[in-house]
């Protein structure tokens, strides 16, 4: 069994930052692909980062690319999200996700989420 706990969101200005992080306790999820999902109100789940076990983010969401950066320390079981120049529209509860399979991947380990709030 694998617990996900996501920290580190909050309400920030159009155009700041934030650092999500995602501490893995149970059995180690090293060897497993985990991700990055988000779910705005009214909208479904989505997949906005994927990142191999190697740590090689293999997809990014166009909505994400060149602003979000997905990482991972698996000697810490730990995985990030760092977002910068942060838009209203990314206000949403954020998710990750372990042992990841298939397209759209779905996970096989879920936090809890935390909550992101973009105010323009």
């Amino acid at each position: 069994q694998v617990q996900l706990i996501e920290s580190g969101g909050g309400l920030v200005q159009a155009g700041g930052s934030l650092r999500l992080s995602c501490a893995a306790s149970g059995r180690t999820v090293s060897s497993t692909g985990m991700g990055w999902f988000r779910q705005a109100p009214g909208k479904e789940r989505e997949c906005i980062a994927v990142i191999s076990r190697s740590g090689t983010v293999t997809y990014y969401a166009d909505s994400v690319k060149g602003r979000f950066t997905a990482s991972r320390d698996n000697a810490k079981n730990m995985l990030y999200l760092q977002m910068n120049s942060l838009k209203p529209e990314d206000t949403a509860i954020y998710y990750c996700a372990a042992d990841l399979r298939g397209w759209p991947p779905k996970g096989n380990y879920w936090g809890q989420g935390t909550q992101v709030t973009v105010s323009s």
